[in-house]
């Protein structure tokens, strides 16, 4: 007796489940049906110009590849600095956002004290980020020249060029970072990879 109960119940909770699948399937088709399908294409916007292109495509190569022509000098990018940067920056004191100071380094895992020394591999890397995304409140708005001239100052106060050091096309790629050493190379395989 107690066997066909639960033959019953089985039977039963089979039946539930065929027509809970049968409801929601019916329930999916109809959804699908009233929902719009996107277009293959939203015909808004344009092309980009070649002079739109051309000035998005400012990136800068650790190599040095595609800094503009210029130097840069060193008390003059202390004067950009004081009139671009501070603001954000402020004069390179502990208790503000430390973009000045030279880079101690704890140990091969932790820095001391976290300035351009310590984030950055490659020189030619703050030329590339100083001219795309700064200053904040307008960024891109640096010329070339200031670029050049706050890339100076900032390797300079952070005391990785001296005082009479040239900063051009040529030697900016030249510059030694304290934290080179410090940076692992992605050797990672199995997808999409970007060298």
């Amino acid at each position: 007796m107690m066997m066909n109960k639960r033959v019953v119940l089985n039977r039963y909770l089979i039946w539930y489940i065929a027509l809970f699948i049968a409801v929601a399937a019916i329930f999916l088709i109809i959804i699908y049906r009233n929902v719009p399908h996107l277009p293959a294409q939203f015909c808004i916007g344009r092309k980009a110009t070649l002079a739109e292109i051309r000035k998005l495509d400012i990136d800068v190569s650790p190599d040095g590849k595609g800094l503009p022509a210029g130097s840069g000098n060193i008390q003059s990018g202390k004067l950009v600095y004081q009139a671009k940067c501070i603001a954000c920056h402020g004069n390179g004191q502990p208790t503000e956002n430390p973009l000045l100071g030279e880079a101690l380094f704890v140990n091969h895992l932790t820095e001391k004290t976290k300035t351009i020394g310590t984030y950055w591999p490659y020189a030619t890397t703050i030329f590339d980020y100083v001219r795309r995304a700064m200053p904040y409140n307008a960024p891109g708005s640096l010329s070339n020249q200031e670029v050049y001239d706050l890339t100076a100052y900032l390797l300079y106060a952070n005391k990785i060029i001296p005082a009479n050091a040239v900063i051009n096309q040529q030697t900016l790629q030249k510059v030694v970072m304290p934290a080179k050493e410090k940076y692992v190379e992605d050797d990672r395989r199995g997808g999409k990879e970007i060298r």
